[in-house]
């Protein structure tokens, strides 16, 4: 049995620093915990996990949406948390896509967003923000009091379900936090029964199908056009 928890956020919002400070925080954790990391191109974070005691694996999507790629690779990742006998697994998902959505049904759902991108980014962030149990806001500690109680404001306007968590990524303050939230996740034995929260982009273009050619002669599947 094993508790499964995704985590997915926008680029640079320090969701790895996050990940190992939560971990850290319960020395327990670290031994029987596992992340696997999914990205486009290239990733360092394997060797930040690595420096810290922290068993990881990284996922490269290249030409596909990391999301999609995350999906599609769920029970491959829960296999080798059996293998290792790991009692939690992590998935960090680089949540590039603002209408895909790596969060399941029934399993821990946590989107990390940083204080200082913007007043207005949790409007912008899409199913990843909406749909989370749990939303962690980083660097807080660099703007006022004021800027996060407005930031905290527009996520809860967005998803006012969710419990936010704010969160030192160097200091560690506030993971312990979250990392008991993590301790009582649900535990699932296999990914069988498993659902995304959320549906994937509904069809292709012909862009996706790696047309490269632009105008409207070449142009397939499903496209919306702007109205000026």
């Amino acid at each position: 049995m094993i508790k499964l928890i995704t985590i997915a956020g926008p680029p640079s919002s320090g969701k790895t620093s996050v990940i190992i400070k939560m971990i850290e925080s319960i020395p327990e954790l670290k031994a029987s915990c596992g992340v696997i990391k999914f990205d486009c191109l290239s990733s360092l974070d394997e060797e930040q996990y690595t420096k810290n005691g922290i068993t990881a694996k990284t996922g490269l999507a290249g030409n596909l949406c990391p999301d999609h790629y995350f999906i599609s690779n769920i029970e491959e990742c829960f296999q080798w948390a059996i293998l290792n006998k790991f009692t939690i697994l992590i998935t960090e998902s680089a949540g590039l896509c603002n209408r895909c959505a790596p969060h399941l049904k029934d399993v821990t759902a946590v989107c990390v967003l940083d204080n200082l991108s913007g007043i207005n980014t949790p409007v912008k962030t899409g199913p990843m923000l909406k749909l989370a149990d749990i939303v962690v806001v980083t660097k807080s500690d660099l703007v006022s009091q004021a800027e996060r109680e407005v930031f905290r404001f527009k996520i809860q306007q967005v998803n006012p379900r969710c419990t936010v968590l704010f969160i030192n990524g160097i200091t560690g303050q506030g993971a312990d936090k979250i990392a008991s939230r993590a301790l009582k996740s649900r535990t699932i034995d296999s990914t069988n029964n498993l659902k995304l929260r959320f549906s994937m982009p509904a069809a292709l273009c012909s862009y996706c199908l790696g047309e490269t050619r632009v105008g409207e002669d070449f142009q397939v599947g499903l496209n919306r056009k702007i109205k000026l």
